[in-house]
């Protein structure tokens, strides 16, 4: 009998010893496997093996040894290249009439028209798209026409985005699934997460449609980044994150906005499928970001996308970027590795474009945002009482009445005598008699 208590005892120490030792082995919560060696690590590749950068055209144009190029024939060819094209028509023309004081803000998406083109080429038109503030190339892909462009900016009667009262760049479009930009960074990093997750969880959308989110690297510095990734992670959701890295948030430069390898490095840490694309390569963007909605919608969960590029304009035509930078590093990336320049020499090597086609395009964009511009110009404002609507659902609260009865009252007072405030109602529609018609208390 004490043979068999010590056998039995024996035994049950020596599985205790095994099963001790295969929890040993890993963690609990984790499958990290255990070592005896005192080792730091601070990069997601390795120290001496950084993040890769997808590419397929080279600086010239020309495919790289390897390289899988998208399905793309002459027709498709052609719609990029003229939607790259049009970005920095508009950019020239709208940056002018901005500092002539027709318009009160903008920004240009120069350096970025690849990036910005070659994701909405991949896109499907149903998707929902947070932009940031640079993505209006996305709108114009899935048609969103110049003079909607126009209107916006101008804030005019034919402003659909927001009925003038957004500054200009914040387009809006419930028909082409765009939502409207905000002017805080980063609130729309978030939101996407949550738009994705009412994707996933409405029937006829749950295997056809991704939410877009666009930022840059600065906006990535911000918390709402981070509580937008966790809410990705944790609550998984088709959301494609695509961040445009273009070297500087406003005046800072990325080397002093981070010290880990770019935003591709974070996508891991949240357990996020994650690439990084030259950002000046539309056909590897347009790959890339086919396939990152791929994942979305097979896995259910998030993607992350850095397109890595240089932002060649001013931050906004606030800013002077050739305080912080010097002009001839920004002439010098203009001239080296041009996203508009690299693809145009693809296309000369297939035979779809030509100097001719160069001059026409040219000449006839310009023609139709001149068009676009002095149309825009001639409208009227809308009404000034919209300055009081659509902001709730619902009986008038107190306070926007309130308002309203006191600029009434001022108008009444001086919108007649007072020059400026005249010259100023005759700038919306009616001038202001939608308010004066009302009668106060």
């Amino acid at each position: 009998m004490i043979r068999r208590q010590i056998f039995v005892v024996a035994r049950t120490a020596r599985a205790f010893s095994q099963c001790s030792a295969r929890r040993r082995e890993f963690l609990p919560t984790t499958s990290s496997p255990i070592v005896s060696k005192l080792d730091f690590f601070n990069s997601v590749s390795g120290e001496h093996n950084p993040i890769p950068t997808y590419r397929l055209l080279d600086g010239v144009g020309k495919p790289l040894e390897g390289a899988e190029l998208p399905d793309i024939d002459e027709a498709l060819a052609r719609r990029l290249y003229e939607n790259m094209m049009l970005l920095p028509t508009l950019d020239n023309v709208l940056y002018n009439v901005q500092r002539q004081g027709k318009i009160s803000f903008y920004m240009t998406a120069y350096g970025e028209e690849a990036t910005i083109v070659g994701s909405a080429a991949a896109l499907e038109g149903d998707d929902e798209v947070l932009g940031q503030y640079r993505e209006m190339g996305v709108l114009l892909w899935r048609g969103f026409s110049l003079d909607k462009v126009m209107a916006q900016c101008f804030g005019n009667e034919e402003d659909t985005s927001g009925k003038g009262r957004q500054m200009p760049v914040h387009f809006g479009s419930p028909e082409h699934h765009f939502h409207t930009i905000s002017s805080p960074l980063a609130t729309q990093i978030p939101q996407a997460a949550g738009v994705a997750y009412a994707l996933r969880r409405t029937p006829s959308r749950r295997s056809r449609s991704v939410a877009a989110c666009f930022f840059g690297e600065g906006a990535a510095s911000e918390g709402d980044f981070h509580a937008g990734f966790m809410l990705a992670s944790t609550i998984p959701s088709p959301v494609l994150y695509i961040a445009r890295n273009n070297g500087f948030a406003i005046s800072t430069p990325s080397t002093e906005q981070y010290n880990g390898d770019g935003i591709a490095s974070r996508g891991p840490g949240y357990g996020i499928d994650t690439i990084r694309v030259d950002g000046n390569d539309i056909l590897a963007v347009m790959s890339a970001v086919k396939e990152g909605r791929r994942r979305c919608l097979e896995q259910g969960r998030a993607v992350l996308v850095e397109a890595m590029s240089y932002r060649v304009g001013h931050h906004s035509t606030s800013d002077d970027s050739f305080a912080y930078r010097a002009r001839a590093e920004v002439e010098d990336r203009k001239r080296i590795d041009n996203p508009i320049n690299r693809f145009r020499l693809f296309m000369e090597s297939r035979g779809w474009w030509n100097a001719d086609a160069e001059t026409e395009l040219k000449a006839r964009l310009k023609a139709d945002v001149m068009k676009s511009f002095k149309r825009a110009e001639s409208l009227k404002r809308c009404e000034l009482g919209e300055l009081f609507t659509d902001v709730y659902g619902g009986p008038e609260p107190w306070n926007i009445r309130e308002q309203r009865e006191e600029l009434t009252g001022l108008l009444r007072k001086y919108g007649e005598i007072w020059e400026p405030w005249r010259n100023e109602l005759g700038k919306f529609k009616n001038k202001g008699q939608d308010l004066l018609k009302e009668r106060t208390p």
